[in-house]
């Protein structure tokens, strides 16, 4: 392309309060597929020096799986640089760590994430899925999807797999808000004493959290149960690599479902021809799953930072210069998905990125499947369909891809029978 003012922006987070920027990102394919991006000064967060952006879903594969040459360790994975002096800290979390150390963590965590104990909790999530739609959808009237139901959904089944007290659970939702919102003017940043925005991972900032998961560890040894902090506070992990995993299943465990159940539900609902192929059962409930994380993946954009001078489509990659894959524009490249913006449930193979790849692939993905499809069937039996009764609110970040407020109107007469 020509000079820097010809590249579509992709980092500015305002931009996707509008939705995902699709026309800029097949630009990008098409025209410069690792382009630079100015990082420039934008609700109160400093400048940065700037990255290049990965937009095709083959140079996306190749960063996320080659974790020597694109680091997760050295920049964290960010887009915004740290705080220098917080940088060690945030390297404890396995999310921010390179092979061997990332895999030694992910091993000693994947224990509690067994088959059994996350299919154990299909048939409470199930009873919630019915619990919250069938309330929700009682009068027939409009609804905010969001705040009757998905919110509630992923923060409550997350909060039973990890053991959490009911009476605690508010406290996980305020944390989560805190970082994965931190972009969005709703959410106003906590300020320093210079009226500095003060990054929501920095080790002032997770205090609270990280004094919970020493109060709960301290609980499950004492009175284990089958719950996922129960194994982890009888593992082999240092406190503070616990207070990470901890900090890592709040967030990325409640926002993974709670990004993509709207997200679905609205794809669904701007395809009404979709949605009834999935509603009379003419299509797999699989492969709708990860059809609608396709179109509408939770997370939009993930950094690395190069290890060492490299070349990536053509474009020279310096030693630490900043990599930032973008999973939803991967998620529609024309050169691996026919017809990449039409909703197809019945779609296969496909092989979308909205977990990631590579040593990083998402660890709680079986969950979040699991969940997506109990709540889709369960929204299915509840109603003949679901409507759209307004536009939606999205979250203003580059990172999640958020819905604020879905609202929605419910059709009479369930066309298919009860899961």
């Amino acid at each position: 392309m020509g000079d820097a003012s010809d590249v579509p922006d992709v980092f500015d987070p305002r931009i996707y309060a509008a939705g995902i920027p699709h026309d800029r990102f097949r630009v990008l394919r098409d025209q410069a597929p690792v382009a630079r991006q100015e990082e420039s000064e934008v609700l109160g967060w400093p400048a940065g020096p700037g990255f290049w952006a990965v937009t095709r879903h083959a140079d996306v594969v190749r960063v996320l799986k080659d974790s020597e040459s694109y680091s997760s360790h050295l920049g964290a994975t960010q887009i915004r640089d740290p705080d220098p002096a917080d940088l060690p800290f945030i390297r404890r979390m396995m999310l921010n760590q390179d092979p061997p150390d990332h895999g030694r963590l992910r091993r000693l965590v994947s224990r509690a994430f067994t088959p059994g104990r996350i299919e154990r909790f299909a048939g409470t999530a199930r009873d919630r899925a019915r619990e919250l739609l069938g309330a929700a959808f009682a009068d027939g009237g409009e609804v905010d999807l969001v705040r009757a139901v998905t919110d509630d959904y992923a923060l409550l089944n997350l909060t039973d797999l990890l053991g959490i007290p009911a009476s605690d659970r508010g406290l996980l939702h305020t944390w989560t808000e805190r970082v994965i919102a931190y972009q969005d003017p709703d959410e106003p940043p906590v300020l320093d004493a210079e009226g500095r925005p003060v990054n929501p991972r920095s080790p002032a900032m997770l205090a609270e959290m990280f004094g919970y998961a020493q109060e709960l560890a301290a609980y499950k040894r004492a009175h284990p149960a089958d719950d996922v902090m129960s194994v982890l506070a009888a593992s082999e992990l240092a406190d503070a690599e616990l207070e990470m995993f901890f900090f890592l299943l709040t967030v990325a465990g409640n926002d993974t479902v709670r990004s993509a159940a709207p997200g679905g539900i609205l794809a669904l609902a701007e395809h009404p021809s979709e949605q009834r192929r999935l509603w009379e059962g003419e299509v797999s409930m699989d492969t709708a799953v990860d059809e609608l994380l396709r179109v509408h993946p939770p997370v939009l954009s993930f950094r690395r930072t190069a290890a060492r001078d490299t070349e990536l489509a053509g474009q020279e990659i310096r030693e630490g210069d900043k990599v930032v894959v973008f999973h939803a524009s991967a998620n529609h490249d024309e050169r691996v998905f026919a017809d990449p913006h039409r909703l197809d449930l019945g779609r296969t193979p496909n092989p979308h990125v909205s977990f990631g790849d590579g040593p990083h692939v998402c660890l709680g993905a079986h969950f979040a499947r699991l969940q997506l499809r109990v709540f889709y069937e369960e929204a299915r039996a509840a109603c003949g369909g679901l409507t759209l009764a307004g536009p939606p609110r999205r979250l203003v970040s580059n990172f999640i891809n958020g819905i604020k407020s879905l609202p929605v109107r419910p059709l009479p007469e369930p066309s298919a029978p009860r899961s």
